[in-house]
């Protein structure tokens, strides 16, 4: 990190490093996959490998300039247009993404879907489906249908969830602005605005090997209470980080 006042300048070291080390390997799958596992170990934070990500997807850009270069005479110019549009599109990215802290939304996204998949493991398995499966041939079947019938039926989808967003902003930040049955979503279905019924649904689709998982999960918290406090396997330690409360104790 920079000393203040220039501690702002660390992301930005961090996004050349990014696309510096991405146009070394010349592959930005490679240098992502490199850095997951040092977030996970806690090497790297969630603040810092965001630039370092978006400062991949610049240096993944060098190749595709590099093989425009390559092109034959007659086609170079479209070549390097086609090139310089996935340079120029990263940045624009960038630029909306991080340059003002305000809409690093990514980050909070991301956190967001990480503390969801931690507890439903299938969350992550349906985000893959959806965002990279299922959204895209939906808008593509309707995108052939017509725009009309694309600005149909996305129109108030689009519109639905960008109120939903408001809505849950206004919920967190200025309750007092929304009336009594929009504070929360209880007037709603649970499973409108919870993830626990269709855990249970899918709990019960899942058959024998969630049973086996169940009763492997039983098994570990049925835990003998004469155990020392570091064999039990718990999130939960913070009295024992108290080295008066563990010297109080007959171990």
């Amino acid at each position: 990190d920079f000393p203040f006042p220039f501690s702002w300048l660390t992301g930005y070291l961090a996004i050349i490093v990014g696309a510096v080390m991405t146009f070394v390997v010349q592959s930005s799958s490679v240098f992502t996959a490199a850095i997951v596992p040092l977030m996970g170990v806690g090497v790297i934070s969630m603040n810092r490998a965001y630039p370092l990500f978006l400062g991949s997807n610049i240096g993944t850009t060098t190749t595709a300039v590099l093989a425009a270069l390559a092109s034959p005479a007659e086609s170079l110019s479209e070549s390097v247009q086609v090139a310089f549009i996935h340079l120029f599109f990263n940045l624009s990215g960038l630029v909306l993404w991080y340059v003002v802290p305000y809409f690093r939304l990514p980050i909070h996204v991301a956190k967001k879907f990480g503390d969801i998949t931690a507890k439903y493991r299938w969350f992550a398995v349906l985000y893959l489906l959806l965002s990279f499966l299922i959204l895209p041939l939906a808008i593509f079947g309707l995108s052939m249908a017509g725009w009309i019938v694309l600005a149909a039926v996305g129109g108030p989808l689009l519109l639905v969830f960008i109120v939903a967003i408001i809505i849950n902003i206004l919920q967190k930040k200025f309750p007092k602005v929304l009336p009594r049955f929009l504070k929360n979503w209880d007037f709603l279905p649970i499973w409108l605005h919870s993830l626990a019924p269709w855990d249970r649904l899918i709990f019960k689709m899942c058959g024998c090997c969630c049973k086996k998982c169940s009763q492997h999960t039983d098994h570990q918290e049925e835990k003998p209470k004469d155990l020392l406090p570091v064999d039990i396997l718990s999130p939960e330690k913070h009295c024992y980080d108290n080295p008066d409360f563990v010297q109080s104790q007959n171990l």
